[in-house]
């Protein structure tokens, strides 16, 4: 990985968190650190990392606790670190913005790989995530889109294909999106359904 990364080190261990520090620091990147969850939480609440590198075992709140966290305010990739490699750890660190494991004592060769993975899977997770994001957003459009169809197959007497075609028309005079056409289209109609109940 070429670009420097605002990383946030945590190791409620002094030697741990120094020696991650310094690896780190030496690969071009700026490197802050936290010597537990809370502090961790709050380095990353003020001033938000490119990447979090974190052990799992800490007093207070473990880096599990605090990966969930972050990530409820901002996605932040994280690289959990641990000398444990339980069933019950792993099922856990199985989070989505989880992107990589290291087993201590970690290997300075290991940490670099585990960065650039990271970071390329992170960026493949939100690509995923927006693509989904844009078809649910497509398939509620649709549904806007079908529904006003019918309100103008049966105000304007239309089969389907031509009330489809007038919409898109009127979207293409007015220079607006076919669903925004639509939605005038709704809201127009409980104006109507209002009007007819007074």
């Amino acid at each position: 990985m070429s670009r420097s990364l605002r990383i946030v080190v945590a190791d409620d261990e002094r030697d741990n968190r120094e020696y991650l520090q310094e690896l780190l620091t030496r690969a071009g990147h700026q490197v802050v650190a936290a010597a537990d969850g809370r502090h961790l939480t709050e380095l990353c609440r003020v001033a938000p990392p490119d990447l979090v590198v974190t052990d799992i075992k800490m007093p207070d709140m473990d880096g599990i606790e605090a990966a969930v966290a972050i990530n409820r305010d901002r996605e932040i990739p994280v690289i959990l670190v641990s000398a444990h490699h339980d069933a019950e750890l792993l099922t856990r660190a199985g989070a989505d913005h989880i992107m990589a494991y290291l087993i201590k004592p970690v290997k300075p060769a290991d940490v670099e790989v585990a960065v650039n993975m990271a970071m390329v899977r992170f960026e493949q997770f939100r690509a995923v995530r927006r693509e989904a994001a844009d078809l649910r957003q497509a398939l509620e459009d649709r549904k806007v889109i079908e529904r006003a169809k019918g309100v103008v197959m049966r105000r304007v007497k239309l089969d389907e294909q031509e009330a489809f075609r007038r919409l898109r028309k009127l979207a293409s005079d007015q220079n607006r999106k076919l669903v925004e056409v639509a939605q005038t289209v709704l809201r127009a109609e409980d104006i109507f359904h209002t009007l007819e109940s007074c």
